[in-house]
């Protein structure tokens, strides 16, 4: 699998990101293109995640009225997921607007 492609599979759901992560750490070869996207691609998925379960127990706990404004930050966050597969598609190493310098510097244990 070459590097755009295992950049682009990094962010189709966690399973991909898995098959993404297996391959490149198999790889002599490893592009910092590759590392790039699975940075980003499982940052974006955390946030996801961490939406979903704020989400769910705030408009549990406290109103569903609050659900509108979770929706529109899930809105967002598959609005970013979308930008990240176009970056990979392009073989860019963009940050995603607004949250992407942020999972630059984390994720360390992927080299």
């Amino acid at each position: 699998m070459d590097k755009k492609t295992l950049s682009i599979v990094s962010y189709i759901t966690i399973i991909g990101w898995l098959i993404a992560y297996l391959i490149y750490q198999g790889k002599p070869d490893k592009s910092s293109l590759e590392r790039y996207h699975l940075k980003q691609s499982l940052g974006i998925g955390v946030l996801g995640v961490l939406n979903f379960v704020v989400e769910a127990i705030l408009t549990t706990l406290i109103s569903y009225s609050l659900g509108i404004i979770f929706t529109i930050t899930g809105i967002l966050i598959f609005i970013l997921w979308i930008i990240g597969i176009i970056n990979a598609a392009n073989a860019e190493e963009k940050p995603l607007p607004i949250i992407g310098s942020f999972f630059v510097d984390k994720f360390d244990f992927i080299k």
